[in-house]
This record gives C-alpha cells, sequence and structure tokens, in this order.
C-alpha cells in the first residue's frame, strides 16, 4: 500500500505547486507522510460534510481543489469552523491536501475536465502562462462545441 507521500509526490507531478499563483495556498495542510493510503476522497470545498464523509468512507486521504486555509491563520481551535474540520481529519487520520491554481494551470487541468466531461473541444487556455512555450498551459480555458446548440 501506497504511503502518504508517494501519494503527495504523485499528486505533485501531476499539478506542480510552483504551477500555482502566488496568492494560492496549495500542498498538504495536514498528514503524516507515512501514513499508509488505500483511499482517496477528492472533492472541491474541504468543508465539514466532506470531511465527515471522508470519516464514513475510511479514506485516509482527502484532496481538495480549494484551499481551507487560504491566508495565514492563528488558531486551529475546534470551536472554529476550519479548526474543526482539521482537529476531524486530524482524529480519523485522514490527511488533507489542497490543488487548486496548480491544477488549474496544469496541462491537463481541471478545465481541461471540465470541457471534457461538458463534450467540450478545448480550443487554448483563457490565461495563457508565459512559461509555456506550447500554449497548452494556463488559467480557464477557451472552448467550441462541436455541433451547434440553441
Amino acid at each position: 500500500m501506497p504511503r502518504l507521500s508517494e501519494v503527495i509526490a504523485s499528486l505533485d507531478a501531476l499539478w506542480p505547486a510552483d504551477l500555482a499563483e502566488s496568492w494560492d495556498a496549495v500542498g498538504t495542510v495536514c498528514g503524516d507522510p507515512d501514513a499508509e493510503v488505500s483511499r482517496v476522497l477528492f472533492a472541491v470545498d474541504p468543508v465539514q460534510e466532506i470531511a465527515d464523509e471522508a470519516v464514513r468512507l475510511g479514506a485516509q486521504l482527502l484532496v481538495t481543489h480549494h484551499p481551507l486555509y487560504l491566508r495565514g491563520t492563528t488558531t486551529v481551535a475546534a470551536s472554529t469552523f476550519k479548526g474543526r474540520v482539521v482537529h476531524d481529519l486530524i482524529r480519523h487520520d485522514i490527511a488533507l491536501h489542497v490543488a487548486h491554481t496548480n491544477a488549474d494551470r496544469a496541462d491537463p487541468g481541471v478545465s481541461d475536465a471540465l470541457a471534457g466531461a461538458l463534450d467540450l473541444r478545448v480550443v487554448r487556455p483563457l490565461v495563457p502562462d508565459p512559461a509555456d512555450r506550447h500554449g497548452r498551459r494556463g488559467l480557464g480555458r477557451i472552448c467550441e462545441l462541436d455541433h451547434p446548440l440553441t
């Protein structure tokens, strides 16, 4: 069974942290790198309902798109909304990892997955990554339909 550090290394290969916007907070929020991981839950937001679902499903890792902490914090007290989430995850040995704008900018990224789910053809990024000489990485995607819709 893979260790958390190995799963995180795979996620970082897909969505490198250096692709994140400078203001973003991506990466591992909590979790023991040596813990074994057999079940992963992916979600958009790290809210209490999702933490509860991770517990119910027996997940060892919760990967969310949006960060739990976008700015610095002074407390993880269980009396706060975000602190309660962290306490519940740690109490149940569930790691939290965030892939936000780094997953948006990747090639393929979150927007590519959404375009695929909607059967759209990706033309180019909405905001291209100037460091990508192939022009495929960036924020958002401009897409086309294969057939016109009313």
